[in-house]
């Protein structure tokens, strides 16, 4: 497993835990549930924020913010 910060462009990956932060609920209420699916879509040329699709719809997130999310590629 791994955190969504280190997930490169184009993969697709589950949610298995948010790690609890200060950005746990913002990420729950944005669509990140365990068990969901979540593409990256697109990462910033300085590689902060990246650009992830989530429950139906496209978010930016800041790398900081990727550190709190553990996932498994699919």
């Amino acid at each position: 497993m791994k955190k969504l910060s280190q997930i490169p462009a184009g993969i697709t990956v589950v949610i298995k835990e948010i790690q609890k932060d200060d950005f746990f609920l913002k990420l729950m209420e944005m669509g990140f549930i365990p068990g969901e699916q979540v593409k990256i879509e697109q990462i910033a040329p300085l590689g902060d924020p990246i650009s992830v699709y989530v429950a139906g719809y496209n978010l930016s997130l800041r790398l900081n913010e990727a550190e709190s999310v553990i996932v498994e590629e699919l």
